[in-house]
């Protein structure tokens, strides 16, 4: 930042503007800013004189409450902000809250309503998918059933020879002696 003639002409000036607009009987002039021990590093401390008595300076409460009144009008002017502006002594105007355009319930209402329909559409197609699955694997096993009737009879789980209903099933124990006894 090029500090240089121009610029401390319009810090004089800005203060100035600030002690008038405080203060509307002062008559403050460009003059009336004095500027002491400018450094490289633009710090230096300045004074305000009374326009009516050039000798006497303006109470340091006086030019705190001016620069606290136009801070952003000073800073505009430098094309600055309060953490690069800053004035020893005058604590920095803070800014108010930013205030979001809509309420915070409403975003964290939105976020936990979101959240859970994603949960129950997470479910829908997990039982869909589940019940797909399920579905396929009992047709494999009713067409594997199918398969085995002519061969092997699957009855609760467990393999068993396969019955021929159509010519029957001759109980041995009780075939050989009956014969005997109860022909005809």
């Amino acid at each position: 930042y090029a500090w240089d003639a121009n610029e401390e002409y319009l810090f004089k000036a800005m203060m100035a503007f600030a002690m008038r607009r405080y203060s509307s009987k002062s008559m403050t002039q460009i003059s009336n800013v004095l500027l002491c021990n400018v450094t490289d590093r633009v710090s230096f401390w300045f004074v305000v004189t009374d326009s009516s008595k050039n000798v006497t300076t303006v109470p340091g409460s006086e030019v705190e409450a001016a620069i606290r009144m136009n801070r952003n009008r000073i800073n505009s002017a430098f094309l600055l902000s309060d953490k690069t502006l800053q004035f020893v002594k005058i604590t920095s105007t803070l800014s108010p809250p930013v205030e979001p355009s809509t309420p915070v319930w409403l975003i964290v209402f939105g976020v936990v309503l979101c959240l859970i329909l994603a949960g129950i559409v997470c479910l829908v197609v997990a039982g869909i998918h589940q019940r797909k699955k399920k579905n396929k694997e009992s047709t494999e096993r009713e067409n594997l059933e199918e398969k085995c009737e002519v061969t092997i009879t699957v009855e609760n789980g467990i393999p068993c020879e396969a019955l021929d209903l159509k010519a029957g099933h001759i109980n041995g124990v009780f075939a050989a002696d009956d014969e005997r006894f109860t022909s005809l």
